[in-house]
């Protein structure tokens, strides 16, 4: 990636199926270029449910890929739902073509399985890789949550074509039907996913996958148990900081991070979570500085149809919460944040 150059998508109209914008800023936020529309169809996005938005990756030569939920408008449909008697919603993807003017026509990912629910995600990487991923289920599945799983589509060219998905893992986690997850690619190449299961509906625990092959296969271990017979309608966030991949996620109305490079007996002794009152945290997203300072930003109080409010914390290079939030800023209904850090080493919170 391009230094200094900061990639934001960002969603606009009815949350139950609106449209996606791309812009860019050369110097980190000074100004931002036109925008341009990433779906390529009009109304064919949704936001609604906030971890079902559009996520943003850039890969090799620093191409823009964009992946998201379909709306029920959205075409080209997903495979048929047995369950629902009617083709369901689709997993689009998209990605600026070669002159980086505008976003190809919208492709619908989703081949065989069905059931597309949480939010969606992608990764790329340096060499062309790039990775899409759901949960969702495939003919024959048991019923309910306990017979979802991670799915992931690779293109090995750039994102003009893509395999057919394969599940993650063969682990009977089941996966949480409303709850996003994340895909991500470190410097070398190994891909993190974050993801929540269902096992017997009440075990909505949070999952590492970890692949050092190019996805041809995932290794899955447990890193964070919680017993909740409901969706919490969650999401995660995965970045990279020096030679570490940072895992962020919400349990029990608390927002955690930690690395998760180094195995999940490492990271599950190392898990930090923000100090002081607990109202109700989600959304969480985090970046790292050159000097080892660590900012973790959250949404909190908000719910179904409404917003809520902001809060951040900053942790010293030892681990140590520093500074924290004291500025109340609203953020909208179906919204979360990003976090950036600046070439000063600052950060910038973007809601």
């Amino acid at each position: 990636m391009s230094e200094g150059v900061v990639h934001l998508i960002y969603f606009t109209g009815d949350p139950k199926h609106g449209d996606v914008f791309y812009t860019r800023s050369e110097d980190f936020g000074g100004a931002f270029s036109s925008p341009v529309r990433v779906n390529s169809q009009e109304g064919s996005a949704i936001a609604i449910g906030a971890i079902r938005g559009a996520q943003i990756a850039v890969g090799k030569r620093d191409r823009v890929h964009v992946a998201w939920n379909g709306s029920d408008t959205a075409e080209p449909r997903g495979p048929m739902n047995p369950e629902a008697g009617k083709p369901g919603s689709p997993m689009l993807y998209t990605r600026l073509n070669d002159h980086g003017a505008a976003f190809e026509p919208q492709r619908n990912l989703m081949q065989e399985t069905f059931g597309l629910d949480g939010g969606g995600s992608l990764a790329a990487d340096h060499s062309g890789n790039v990775y899409v991923g759901w949960h969702g289920k495939a003919p024959g599945a048991r019923q309910g949550e306990a017979g979802r799983q991670v799915w992931i589509a690779a293109s090995r060219d750039e994102g003009r074509a893509f395999a057919k998905e394969r599940p993650a893992s063969q682990e009977p986690t089941g996966a949480c039907g409303c709850c996003g997850m994340r895909l991500f690619v470190d410097s070398r190449g190994a891909i993190y996913g974050l993801y929540r299961s269902a096992r017997e509906n009440v075990h909505r625990d949070i999952y590492v996958l970890r692949s050092e092959d190019r996805g041809s296969s995932f290794s899955v271990a447990l890193l964070h148990s919680w017993n909740i017979n409901a969706c919490p309608m969650s999401s995660m966030n995965l970045v990279e900081a020096g030679n570490e991949v940072l895992g962020t996620w919400e349990t029990q109305t608390q927002v955690y991070f930690v690395p998760v490079s180094h195995g999940v007996d490492v990271a599950r002794a190392a898990m930090v979570a923000p100090p002081g009152d607990n109202p109700k945290r989600k959304y969480p997203a985090l970046a790292r500085n050159g000097r080892g300072e660590t900012l973790i930003a959250w949404v909190e109080g908000s719910g179904w149809q409404r917003g809520g409010v902001l809060g951040w914390q900053l942790f010293d290079k030892a681990g140590r919460p520093s500074v924290a939030c004291e500025v109340r800023q609203s953020v909208p209904v179906w919204s979360f944040p990003a976090v950036l850090v600046r070439p000063d080493d600052g950060f910038t919170i973007v809601v």
